[in-house]
């Protein structure tokens, strides 16, 4: 029996088709039929157009390039941790809770240092290890919650915020779009109950973030251009918290008007966030959350390949100092450099940028659709690197 990844491109969205007609997923993508035949008779597309074909066919990219299967295909060990946190993001969210008589609860120092080292590994973009930190830190914070005193319940509320919404960011990476929804919305009702105005723009791109993925791309427009609103009026007063979440809002809302091809309201976009990484000076990062030059400067790259801005966004890479991002940051504007470079036909130097990020990252770069988009457009350049390629991302070589 076939696997997902034997089928090419063009037979994949084919299936993802169905019963549709060319016509009909022309009209819904805003492509031509002329473009969605030349998708499915294997002939090079574009990232934006994938991108579209994405949205339209409610799916990923790394889906219709062979990379994960429809409802994403993962070793046993992720589904394993993935099925743990899914059952204990319900089961706090319900009330199903340990009995406190088995043990005392946590101390908010010591769920402090936990939440530090979750996050560590986030940034690292070990998703599947943070992923089986977060499931015992969120039944650790229920227990704390249960048992805080009067007058501490903020800072309860606060902690079950974060844990939440970890495990919405690690769910959405992973492809469990629900459970992602799920703890996003349990996150965002901590963070009221917390009155933590941070924590509420936070989820504005945490909830962007899941609806980028879900290719609902103008309702994550809308989400986070209002998240940055919301904040807006009161940044300047609350100090470099919220002043980092409302940049963050920001740049998601450039990501997403860059994705839907509108590059004036992106650039304007990105110029504000520019704007407030200055004002800011430096990256700041909290509770799973970084924004700053370096942020910007990286999520500019990859905003300039998307809209088609080659030259552009290879320029920006040269000139960009990443020493300020995150692993996990860091890793994917190597990405971005390696389409840009794909885009401006530098195979050999784009297949090296890509085999070079792979090599170091290979269970990140499983979830990301750069790398199949690349090895899809270089044909023959590189055949040796894009066997190696394969064998990293587990897919079938595409050697034409």
């Amino acid at each position: 029996m076939s696997q997902w990844q034997d089928f090419t491109t063009g037979e994949r969205i084919k299936m993802l088709r169905g019963k549709e007609t060319q016509s009909d997923l022309a009209e819904r993508s805003g492509l031509s039929k002329h473009t969605i035949q030349k998708a499915e008779q294997d002939k090079n597309v574009s990232l934006p157009t994938l991108l579209r074909l994405a949205e339209a066919l409610h799916s990923d990219v790394s889906v219709i390039l062979g990379q994960q299967a429809p409802r994403r295909g993962m070793g046993r060990d992720d589904r394993s941790m993935l099925r743990e946190l899914s059952r204990t993001v319900h089961d706090t969210a319900a009330g199903v809770l340990a009995d406190p008589a088995e043990g005392a609860a946590p101390g908010q120092a010591d769920l402090a240092e936990a939440a530090d080292r979750m996050w560590r590994v986030y940034w690292r973009g070990a998703y599947a290890e943070a992923g089986s930190l977060v499931a015992p830190f969120l039944r650790s914070v229920a227990l704390f919650a249960q048992a805080v005193p009067t007058g501490q319940e903020a800072v309860a509320n606060g902690l079950l915020s974060d844990a939440y919404r970890a495990a919405g960011l690690i769910s959405n990476f992973l492809g469990a779009r629900d459970l992602a929804y799920a703890s996003v919305g349990h996150a965002l009702r901590y963070a009221e109950l917390a009155a933590d105005p941070v924590r509420m723009s936070m989820l504005g791109s945490a909830r962007a973030r899941v609806l980028l993925r879900d290719a609902r791309v103008e309702q994550a427009l809308r989400e986070a251009e209002a998240a940055a609103a919301r904040a807006e009026p009161r940044f300047s007063e609350q100090g470099t918290g919220l002043l980092a979440a409302y940049g963050k809002n920001i740049i998601f809302a450039a990501v997403a008007a860059s994705r839907l091809g509108d590059g004036d309201r992106s650039a304007d976009l990105l110029s504000q966030a520019h704007a407030v990484a200055a004002r800011l000076g430096r990256d700041v990062f909290g509770n799973g959350m970084q924004f700053g030059p370096s942020y910007a400067g990286a999520q500019a790259v990859g905003i300039n390949v998307t809209l088609g801005n080659t030259g552009k966004a290879i320029d920006l890479s040269r000139r960009f100092d990443p020493s300020g991002l995150t692993q996990a940051a860091h890793s994917r504007m190597q990405l971005d450099i390696a389409l840009a470079q794909a885009d401006a036909r530098q195979w050999e130097t784009s297949l090296d940028t890509l085999l070079e990020v792979c090599s170091a990252h290979p269970e990140w770069a499983k979830h990301q659709a750069i790398p199949g988009v690349i090895i899809q457009r270089a044909g023959r350049a590189g055949n040796a690197r894009i066997r190696k390629l394969s064998e990293i991302l587990g897919t079938s070589p595409t050697i034409r």
